[in-house]
């Protein structure tokens, strides 16, 4: 059982360099000098970051939900293994009154998928938005067999039709897996996401190297993920070693910050 209860602190491993000068030194003309202590031999030449994501695995990870800077509600956010291949991961949000028909909050998202290797293959997705006079549920199915994924419930026409997949297609909390398996220092990510009724392309880089970002009462060394082609809606994450789920998510439009979702506790087993 892994927690965040106490302190934790992640520090990278960085790259050491020498630097070796030659002196050339006219002996014959000048008294020898006075002999040096030898120098401490130079640490081992290490990479420039050691980075070793989890293997997928089961958690339940809390969040503080913020709003333009201010608190707004919780988010839990838990990944299962339903047995063999199969696996689900949930979000649940829930915002303060005042704050949850600006964010649409109370709301919940599932996936579930397989595990093919190192693959995340959906199966099915479910929404449910749930509002003080109204409620709204959408459920889709991909299926593979025949190549199409649909979403049925409170949708508009044109997305109830028929969407031909890929191979790698991904459901929005799929991607935040995939994220936290395919991060590292420097490295680009491409994933075509395909949920409720809609295909968007999602493009992501990581940041050359770690830094500490403060959440909460916590302090992490963490590597920033962005997503590079959402126009004004920006998308970052932080991912930080031995941790099986993002330490923060920020969302922002118009360059400023929007809904931030900061990990207040995870649980794994």
């Amino acid at each position: 059982m892994r927690t965040s209860s106490s302190k934790v602190l992640f520090k990278p491993v960085l790259m050491l360099g020498a630097l070796l000068c030659t002196v050339a030194v006219a002996a014959a003309q000048e008294p020898p000098a006075t002999p040096e202590p030898p120098a401490e031999p130079a640490p081992p030449m290490l990479p420039a970051l050691a980075w070793e994501p989890l293997p997928l695995e089961p958690f339940t990870a809390t969040y503080q939900a913020l709003y333009k800077g201010k608190e707004a509600g919780d988010a839990t956010m838990r990944v299962t293994h339903t047995g063999g291949a199969q696996w689900r991961v949930d979000m649940q949000v829930v915002g303060r009154r005042g704050f949850a028909s600006v964010l649409g909050l109370n709301l919940e998202q599932s996936t579930v998928f397989e595990k093919q290797g190192e693959v995340y293959v959906p199966l099915s997705q479910a929404t449910v938005r749930k509002g003080l006079f109204l409620g709204k549920k959408v459920t889709g199915t991909y299926n593979w067999q025949a190549g199409t994924a649909q979403w049925v419930g409170d949708l508009k026409k044109e997305r109830t039709q028929p969407i031909p997949l890929q191979p790698g297609d991904q459901s929005a909390l799929l991607i935040n897996l995939a994220i936290m398996r395919d991060a590292r220092p420097g490295a680009q990510m491409h994933y075509r996401y395909v949920d409720v009724g809609r295909v968007r392309q999602h493009d992501y880089q990581a940041a050359p190297e770690t830094e500490n970002v403060q959440v909460g009462e916590l302090s992490y060394n963490a590597l920033r993920v962005y997503r590079t082609n959402g126009g004004n809606d920006e998308t970052i994450l932080w991912v930080a070693n031995g941790v099986p789920t993002p330490v923060r998510i920020l969302q922002r439009e118009d360059g400023e910050d929007r809904v931030d979702l900061r990990l207040i506790e995870y649980q794994g087993v």
